[in-house]
């Protein structure tokens, strides 16, 4: 499992990144969209790891909703 964060750009569609693999991050014209881009980005990520031998990154962030 793997946290991502999904919002809105500002271009019409939807950013999703997660943020315990540094540089994985992708968009989708919809929320769906994106959600599915993710899942293949981030099991692409993982496999490139494995292919090199890497270690896979612990997920080691929290998330928090501040009201401001």
């Amino acid at each position: 499992m793997r946290q991502v964060i999904i919002y809105p750009s500002g271009n019409d569609c939807w950013v999703a990144q997660c943020p315990s693999l540094v540089g994985c991050i992708t968009q989708g014209k919809t929320k769906k969209e994106a959600i599915a881009n993710i899942r293949k980005a981030i099991r692409g990520y993982i496999a490139a790891l494995e292919k090199d031998h890497l270690p896979d990154p612990e997920e080691r962030f929290d998330s928090l909703v501040v009201a401001v």
